[in-house]
């Protein structure tokens, strides 16, 4: 059994949906092993909403490397600190259960 980031990938040949998602960003870092590549860009030519929602990942890094501090309001500073913290937490949380 293999294990990236916390999610485990058995033996079986086809991904679903939530695998795909969960392996997005490896996929995007070049992260995953070729046969996990060939088992993701498999599932992506059959699943169109994995498929746009690999186009949302791409476009959202995309347009937030573009972003400065100034171009956020003071709201969505807030917004933004209060993910960042909640995320954070989560992680946390994980770590202590693993």
């Amino acid at each position: 059994m293999i294990r990236l980031r916390g999610l485990r990938i058995g033996r079986r040949r086809d991904l679903v949906c939530r695998q795909v998602v969960e392996l997005v960003t490896d996929y995007l870092e070049g992260a995953l092993s070729p046969a996990q590549q060939r088992r993701f860009e498999a599932h992506l030519a059959g699943c169109p909403h994995c498929t746009e929602y690999l186009a949302q990942m791409r476009a959202t890094i995309s347009l937030s490397g573009m972003l400065t501090p100034d171009d956020l309001t003071p709201q969505m500073r807030a917004e933004f600190i209060e993910v960042y913290r909640r995320w954070q937490a989560d992680d946390s949380q994980r770590d202590e259960s693993d």
